[in-house]
């Protein structure tokens, strides 16, 4: 009987750890591959042993999965729109799934541990020892883990199951995965990755993953000092830039206000409403009066706050 590895008794991740120390290849096929879950992964890979030849340690099969709002406008479509992937379609989902990696890494905040498991995942891609393809001949949703092994009794191990190649698809979310230790039925899903994985439309990524590391804040080439200077200038100026957008002027001073003076009660308010507090400071001359009487009546008016000027 296979085992089940839901993540709540059993991980997956600490499942494909062990059989990875005995494997000299790993065949992953994937839904869904977020970068920074290589993480999990990374030293494993580290310590198989080589392959031989040319042949990676790690064969990456990633499915290109539609937009909810585009699968669902096809299905809803009076006449079915449906034509056999061409050359390109293909190179427009690449484009796509492309931007969808380099999105992931815009979201959250990057960490040292982050950080260094990109650029390990980087330093492998680059020292060929793992290989990503895309795959776009069709939707493709599939999660199998294929460990091989140069073991008699046991050459491989499969996971299949809904697991994703993913932070919480290997540890932290319930999930349903089986083992797959009987010989006939690893030889039916080594087989199959086989005929997906050199399939025409399963596009090697390998190089685009490599550039995009290396763009990334996990790369390790040194950043323009001018680049650095314009990211904190972005964010110091966030609260100026939402102002100036959300903020309107009183209509009973809008027109006695020159520009900077109307840009400055914009963007105090915008300060005051988040921070419950806000200084205008200027020399003598420049109108910090009717910037903070503008201050007072634009509350006054738009949003009945009591306001108070010292």
């Amino acid at each position: 009987m296979p085992r089940i590895l839901d993540n709540i008794d059993v991980r997956l991740d600490d499942a494909l750890r062990r059989s990875l120390t005995n494997s000299h290849r790993l065949d992953a096929c994937v839904g869904y591959f977020n970068l920074r879950g290589w993480g999990l992964l990374v030293e494993a890979v580290d310590g198989m042993p080589a392959s031989g030849g040319e042949d990676p340690k790690v064969r990456l099969l990633l499915g290109a999965d539609e937009q909810p709002r585009r699968e669902l406008q096809k299905l809803l479509d009076i006449v079915p729109r449906s034509r056999p992937m061409d050359n390109k379609t293909a190179v427009s989902h690449r484009r796509q799934a492309l931007a969808d990696l380099r999105r992931q890494l815009t979201l959250g905040l990057p960490s040292t541990s982050d950080e260094a498991a990109l650029r390990h995942l980087a330093d492998q891609l680059r020292r060929k020892q793992v290989r990503a393809k895309l795959f776009l001949r069709h939707r493709l949703h599939a999660k199998l883990y294929l460990c091989h092994r140069r073991d008699d009794d046991n050459p491989m191990t499969g996971y299949v199951g809904s697991s994703n190649l993913t932070m919480s698809g290997l540890v932290t979310q319930g999930e349903l995965n089986v083992d797959v230790l009987d010989h006939d039925a690893a030889g039916k899903l080594h087989r199959w990755f086989d005929r997906l994985w050199n399939d025409q439309f399963a596009l090697d990524i390998t190089p685009d993953l490599i550039e995009l590391l290396n763009e990334s804040w996990a790369g390790d080439r040194p950043l323009d000092p001018y680049l650095i200077y314009l990211k904190l200038a972005y964010h110091l100026s966030r609260e100026a830039r939402e102002g100036l957008v959300e903020y309107g002027l009183p209509q009973s001073m809008a027109r006695d206000l020159l520009d900077y003076q109307a840009a400055a009660v914009r963007i105090a308010a915008r300060i005051l409403e988040r921070r419950g507090g806000v200084m205008v400071g200027d020399v003598v001359g420049l109108g910090k009066t009717m910037i903070a009487s503008a201050l007072a009546l634009l509350l006054q008016e738009e949003r009945g706050t009591e306001t108070l000027i010292v």
